[in-house]
C-alpha cells in the first residue's frame, strides 16, 4: 500500500525533482531527509494515538489544514514571482557566463535548508496524519507494542520512499545540463510553483 502511495506523483516528488534538477544535490537530499523525518514523526504520533486528535478535533484539523495550505501557496507563489522577475536579459547573461551560472546553481544548496523545507511540507499536511490514522493501526498485530510496530511500519514506508527518491535524483542528475538552461529552468520553476500552489489551494478548499 505505501509502495503505491510512494510511486504516485505528488508534492514530495515535485519538490525532490525540482531541487535535484537545478543541481542542488545537497539540498535535494536535505528535502528527502526532511520529508522522511516528517513521516517518522507521523508514524510515532500515530502509534502513540496522538494523531487521532486530528480526526476527533475539528479545530485541530482545520488549524493544521489552513497552516499547511498557506505555507504551500506561499512557497508556490514565491517560485512564480521569482520567475516573473527574472528577465530574459538576465537569463541570457547567466547562460553566457559559466561562473555566474555555477554560483547561481550553488546558491542555497544546503542540507539543512532542504531538510527544513521537507519536514515543514510534510508535517503541515494534515492528510498525511489522517492517512496514518486510517491505515497504520490496521497493520499492527494485536499482541505487539503499538510504538515499536508502528515505528517499524513507518520505517518500511521511509525505506521505499528513499529508494524512489534515489531514482528521482539519478534521473534529474542525468538531465541536469539540459534542465539548468535558463529558459528550461524558468519553465521548471513555473510548473513547480503552479503545482505546489495548486496543492495548497486543494488542501484549503477540499472537504
Amino acid at each position: 500500500m505505501v509502495g503505491l502511495l510512494t510511486l504516485t506523483p505528488g508534492l514530495d516528488t515535485t519538490l525532490v525533482l525540482r531541487t535535484a534538477a537545478l543541481g542542488h544535490r545537497r539540498r535535494a537530499w536535505g528535502v528527502i531527509l526532511g520529508i522522511q523525518s516528517g513521516t517518522l514523526v507521523w508514524g510515532v504520533l500515530t502509534s502513540l494515538g496522538v494523531t487521532a486528535l486530528l480526526t476527533a478535533s475539528h479545530l485541530a484539523y482545520e488549524t493544521l489544514r489552513w497552516a499547511g495550505a498557506a505555507y504551500l501557496v506561499w512557497m508556490g507563489g514565491r517560485l512564480l514571482w521569482t520567475t516573473r522577475r527574472r528577465s530574459v536579459a538576465e537569463c541570457s547573461k547567466a547562460a553566457e557566463s559559466g561562473a555566474e551560472a555555477k554560483t547561481d546553481t550553488d546558491a542555497g544548496d544546503t542540507l539543512l535548508g532542504g531538510w527544513r523545507q521537507g519536514i515543514a511540507t510534510n508535517l503541515l499536511n494534515p492528510k498525511m496524519g489522517a492517512f496514518y490514522v486510517a491505515v497504520l493501526p490496521q497493520f499492527i498485530p494485536a499482541d505487539a507494542s503499538h510504538l515499536v510496530a508502528g515505528v517499524l511500519l513507518a520505517g518500511i514506508h521511509i525505506l521505499l520512499a528513499v529508494i524512489w527518491a534515489c531514482a528521482l535524483v539519478t534521473i534529474a542528475h542525468a538531465l541536469r545540463d539540459r534542465l539548468q538552461r535558463p529558459s528550461v529552468r524558468r519553465y521548471l520553476d513555473r510548473i513547480t510553483g503552479t503545482v505546489i500552489a495548486a496543492f495548497g489551494l486543494r488542501l484549503a478548499l477540499g472537504e
